[in-house]
C-alpha cells in the first residue's frame, strides 16, 4: 500500500537533525499495520487543515482555487496525518485564526493589511503560528513591505539549500524547486525566524500553489507537479512538527 511504502521510506531517512517532535509527528501518524483495525474517523469539522488567508488590498487571495484540497490529499495520502478535504478561509481578525496552525496567502496583485489585522497576524504568528506566502507572480514588492510592517525587528533571510524544511520529508538538494518560469530567475526560499522557529515562509518564482492545481489548468508535467506536492508537504509537516516559545 501506498501509505506503508511512504511511511517506511520515511523511517529510512537520516533524521539525526530532525527535531524529535517532528520524527514523532509522522511517525505515529504513518498508517497501521496490516490486520490491525484503523481508527474512527475524526468529523471533517474537527480535522487538521490549512487556513486560506483572506487579505485586502486587491489581490487576488482565491487564486488556485484546486491547489489547497489537492495538496491536502497528498498530505493525508502520503504522511497518514488526518488532515481535512478542505481549506479553511480565514482573515486576520477571524477568532478562529488561532484554529489552524498553517496557514497559507497566494495573488498576483496588492498585498495590504490594516493596523489591526498586522497586530492580530504578528500575535498569531509570534504565538506559535505559521504562515507560507507563496508568489503567484506579482506579490513579491507589497508582500515584502507587509513583512517589513509586521516584523520591523526582524529580517525576511534567505534559506540554504540544505535548510531542514528542504529535506524533512523529501530531499531537494537544491533547495526550492522552480514550478513556473516567470521572469526566469532562479526559485528562492525566504523566512522569518522567532526564537529560533520560522514562522514565515516565503516561496518566491516558484508558484508552488499552480504546481498542485488540478492538471489541466497549467498543463504541467507530471514530475514538476509532484516536485510542487511534495514541496508542499515538506512544509506542512516542517511547519507542525516545530514547537511554539
Amino acid at each position: 500500500m501506498q501509505r506503508r511504502s511512504n511511511a517506511k521510506e520515511f523511517r529510512g531517512r537520516d533524521t539525526s537533525t530532525m527535531p524529535c517532535a517532528l520524527i514523532s509527528l509522522v511517525l505515529v501518524a504513518a498508517p497501521l499495520a496490516a490486520g490491525s483495525m484503523p481508527p474512527p474517523v475524526p468529523p471533517e469539522d474537527t480535522l487538521l487543515t490549512i487556513g486560506r488567508l483572506h487579505y485586502g488590498g486587491g489581490g487576488d487571495w482565491y487564486a488556485n482555487p484546486s491547489s489547497l484540497p489537492n495538496l491536502l490529499a497528498a498530505i493525508a495520502e502520503r504522511t497518514g496525518l488526518a488532515v481535512a478535504r478542505a481549506e479553511a478561509v480565514v482573515t486576520p481578525l477571524d477568532p478562529a485564526l488561532r484554529d489552524y496552525p498553517y496557514i497559507y496567502m497566494t495573488g498576483h496583485g496588492n498585498v495590504s493589511f490594516t493596523p489591526e489585522e498586522r497586530r492580530a497576524l504578528r500575535e498569531y504568528l509570534l504565538g506559535g503560528g505559521f504562515l507560507h506566502a507563496d508568489d503567484n507572480y506579482g506579490m513579491n514588492e507589497s508582500l515584502r513591505r507587509e513583512v517589513r510592517l509586521l516584523f520591523p525587528d526582524k529580517e525576511l533571510v534567505e534559506l540554504p539549500a540544505d535548510h531542514a524544511v528542504y529535506r524533512v520529508f523529501y530531499p531537494f538538494a537544491d533547495g526550492l524547486p522552480k514550478i513556473h518560469e516567470h521572469d526566469g530567475k532562479p526559485p528562492q526560499g525566504f523566512a522569518v525566524f522567532h526564537s529560533g522557529r520560522m514562522i514565515l515562509f516565503y516561496s518566491y518564482e516558484s508558484d508552488l500553489g499552480d504546481g498542485w492545481e488540478d492538471p489541466e489548468v497549467h498543463g504541467d508535467p507530471p514530475h514538476i507537479r509532484e516536485q510542487a506536492i511534495r514541496m508542499g508537504i515538506n512544509l506542512f509537516v516542517y511547519a507542525l512538527a516545530q514547537v511554539a516559545p
